[in-house]
Parts: structure tokens; C-alpha cells; sequence
């Protein structure tokens, strides 16, 4: 049980580093901006979704995969996917949004807690 944990940790380190270095080498070596990187990886996550190879990486790299940004993007297919089937057509604008709705306002929450207690600087 121990060394099943211990892997699973090492698995997640592995994934998530591996997503994270993509978008550290997209970042020094195009001119894409943050915000355009961002959206590649939530695309990115869709689409590989649809595909059905995201979940096998969610399902290898746990917290590793799941976390990072092609992660939501898996999250807000995944939960798409399942709407369709409960509900039809109208699942497909739905079923995202109720995914990842715990987080998105978890997001927000923590947000605004955080502008609360410290005080924003200007950049200089």
C-alpha cells in the first residue's frame, strides 16, 4: 500500500512537471503571451478529452494532470460529455459549467479573500 502511494506521488510530480515544462518552453521560446498559453492548455485539455486520451493521463498522473490548467479544460469536456447523455443537446452548454463550478467559486472566494487581507502594489 505504501509503495502504491509513494508511485502515485511520483506519477503526479512526473505529469504535472511535464505540463508545466511545456509551458515554460512555450513561454522563453515563442511570443505567445500568457493569457494565449493559458488557452491553449484549457483547449488543449478539451480536446484531447474528446479524444479520449486525457483521461488516461488523469487516470496515470492523478492530482498531476488534473490540477494544471489542461485539467479544467478535462473537467469542464468531461462534465459536458455527461450532460449530453443526461439531458441532450442543452448538456453540451450545461455540463462544463456545472463541472467546474465548485472550483471556479472556490477560485473566487479565495480571490477575495486574499485581495482583502493584503494590500495590492502597482508594478513600478
Amino acid at each position: 500500500m505504501m509503495r502504491q502511494t509513494i508511485l502515485q506521488y511520483i506519477n503526479a510530480f512526473v505529469i504535472g512537471g511535464l505540463i508545466c515544462a511545456a509551458g515554460q518552453v512555450l513561454i522563453d521560446r515563442t511570443k505567445l503571451t500568457a493569457a494565449r498559453i493559458l488557452v491553449l492548455f484549457v483547449s488543449l485539455g478539451v480536446v484531447l478529452t474528446g479524444l479520449g486520451i486525457y483521461q488516461g493521463i488523469a487516470e496515470v498522473g492523478g492530482a498531476g494532470a488534473t490540477i494544471p490548467l489542461t485539467g479544467f479544460g478535462y473537467s469542464l469536456a468531461k462534465g459536458a460529455f455527461k450532460d449530453v447523455d443526461k439531458y441532450g443537446l442543452l448538456g453540451a452548454f450545461t455540463g462544463g459549467i456545472r463541472a467546474t463550478a465548485a472550483g471556479v467559486a472556490a477560485a473566487v472566494f479565495f480571490s477575495y479573500l486574499a485581495a482583502v487581507a493584503f494590500k495590492p502594489k502597482a508594478k513600478s
